[in-house]
């Protein structure tokens, strides 16, 4: 069965329930009661899909898993029900438990009429997210991305892992495969509809990198966005990449009106908080061109999937190779201008485990004595900044109770695989989270880098054998790239732009936060906050930028009318258009 939707979600209840899609294509295979559905971009052929059934009868569940593309699967064997989303989490799927009933989705807020969880929203805030098994409201769970969820009739529920890395290989042995998964996860949306497809051009190595798979399988209309603001090597990058691909290529020249924080009243608020939510101005004017073309090519994940974090030095302690974790903190310290010292005191403390810093988090939140830090600071579990020192008494005691609680169910992984996840994860929720904004836009957005394959193949290569130059996996994935784009050192950042956006809005911006309920339920102190707030809009540093876009974009989706919940209908087994 194909069929095309325009809801953009999923919903059921237990096994053999109802399935809404949009976005993309719904197929089935099915053998007597063994059945699978894919909902989404999904390469699979009918054949391939046929021949899974096998897979399902014998609950080889991350095999359903490994087609190119990004899609939703829900696997039915006798008194079983599979749901999965993808590795990032940007196929996202929810669920709650009452009684024996089961419900699940992949959105949350369809499953609740509930208010958010402000304790929840605070922490996440603070301590960035280390619930990946919760969601913005209470009561409703949400299934990480590597895990799948799965139903059985009388109301058992397990998650089940799907993450299926392969083992660690060498840059030589591993490039070829991101490579190759990366190219197909781009040439399947290039073959999927008719039409040409648009594309984000930035300049940086992931936009350009789609943007020159695509061309040589079809049309593409890029777009890029310039403004005094913003980088003019990353425009003149994009320009130089368009002639390159000989595709169409439009500049947005951006002003005041494009700059962030606005927040108009007509955008949607969406179903949990959204950090492209700031951008409402820029996106509606250099999305434009391309609006209601039948794909959108970003290079979102491509800082995940390609880049090295700093936790492999705290890495290398973990598996005892401390002289060389000395040398690569000394050099750092010097590469930074910095004391060395104090980084690596720093890496030191990272590497004693995870449960451990989420306790030490914990205390120093309850206590108030936050960690004072230099102008470089190494990667840790739990990155305490500016947001912590705008909590009240009872926040302070509201995130140090949920930070033990994530203490106690944690276990100890290695640092590098942890930060991977948790980059991920971010990601993809970012993703996720910018859905309701995407269609608002008429753009269907497509996230090649996040497609499982290219995230397994990625997280395959060993960090420990990457060099430490930009994105080097990328050269090596794809050498048919121009060198002087794999070559490129730099990236620009919209920092300038923020702040500005923060300067040219602040009244308002004054007011969101004052009247958030994050104030008014007491967890913040709206005075610190908006001291936070007018510093950067004055310029003076851009310390606390990243926890202030989070705080403000939390702050305007708890303000907005909540999204009605629809009905799930009761038809079993029915599809709706």
């Amino acid at each position: 069965m194909n069929s095309t939707f325009e809801v953009m979600w999923t919903a059921g209840t237990g096994p053999g329930t109802a399935v809404r899609a949009g976005g993309g294509t719904v197929r089935t295979a099915a053998d007597g009661p063994v059945q699978l559905t894919v909902v989404g971009e999904c390469a699979a052929t009918a054949e391939q899909l046929h021949a899974a059934l096998g897979a399902v009868a014998d609950g080889q569940w991350a095999q359903l898993t490994m087609w190119p593309g990004s899609y939703w699967v829900i696997a039915d064997r006798p008194g079983e029900r599979l749901v999965s989303g993808d590795l990032a989490g940007a196929r996202g799927v929810f669920y709650t438990l009452t009684g024996e009933a089961v419900r699940w989705a992949s959105r949350a807020r369809d499953l609740t009429d509930g208010p958010p969880d402000l304790p929840l929203l605070a922490a996440r805030l603070v301590a960035t997210d280390h619930w990946p098994d919760r969601s913005p409201y209470p009561g409703v769970r949400a299934v990480p991305g590597g895990r799948a969820l799965l139903l059985t009739l009388g109301g058992l529920v397990r998650l089940v892992d799907v993450a299926a890395v392969p083992g660690r290989r060498s840059l030589a042995e591993g490039a070829p495969a991101v490579g190759q998964a990366l190219t197909d996860a781009v040439a399947l949306r290039m073959r999927t509809g008719q039409g040409p497809v648009g594309a984000d051009l930035s300049g940086g190595l992931d936009s350009s990198t789609a943007v020159l798979l695509a061309a040589p399988r079809g049309e593409v209309q890029a777009v890029t966005y310039s403004d005094p603001y913003t980088s003019s090597e990353d425009v003149t990058f994009a320009v130089r990449v368009a002639e390159h691909a000989g595709i169409g290529h439009h500049i947005t020249s951006g002003g005041p009106e494009q700059l962030p924080f606005d927040f108009p009243d007509d955008v949607p608020a969406g179903d949990e908080p959204c950090l492209a939510a700031a951008n409402s101005g820029m996106d509606a004017a250099y999305l434009d061109p391309v609006a209601g073309l039948r794909c959108h090519l970003t290079g979102h994940g491509g800082d995940v999937v390609l880049s090295i974090n700093s936790a492999r030095l705290a890495g290398l302690l973990q598996v005892g190779h401390r002289h060389q974790a000395h040398r690569k903190v000394v050099a750092w310290a010097r590469a930074q201008n910095a004391a060395p010292g104090p980084l690596w005191q720093q890496v030191k403390d990272t590497s004693v485990g995870y449960p451990y810093a989420l306790a030490q988090a914990a205390d120093q939140i309850a206590s108030g004595g936050l960690p004072v830090h230099g102008p470089v600071r190494a990667w840790s579990w739990v990155q305490l900044g500016a947001a912590a020192s705008w909590l009240t008494g009872g926040g302070r005691d509201a995130v140090a109770e949920l930070l033990r609680q994530a203490a106690h169910q944690a276990t100890d992984r290695p640092a590098v695989e942890f930060a991977q996840w948790d980059a991920l994860h971010f990601t993809g929720a970012c993703v996720r989270a910018a859905a309701p904004l995407d269609a608002f836009h008429r753009v269907r957005t497509a996230h090649p880098f996040l497609d499982n394959g290219v995230v397994r193949a990625a997280f395959a290569v060993d960090p420990f054998n990457r060099p430490l130059a930009f994105k080097a996996l990328l050269a090596a994935a794809l050498p048919e790239l121009p060198p002087w784009l794999t070559g490129r050192q730099s990236k620009g950042n919209f920092t300038a732009w923020r702040l500005a956006g923060l300067a040219r809005h602040l009244p308002r911006l004054r007011e969101l936060v004052r009247t958030s309920p994050l104030v008014t339920e007491e967890l913040l102190d709206a005075g610190a906050a908006i001291r936070s707030l007018e510093v950067l809009a004055r310029g003076e540093h851009a310390v606390g930028l990243a926890e202030l876009h989070t705080l403000l974009v939390t702050c305007r989706w708890l303000a907005s009318p909540p999204v009605p919940v629809p009905a799930t209908g009761s038809a079993e087994g029915a599809v709706w258009c």
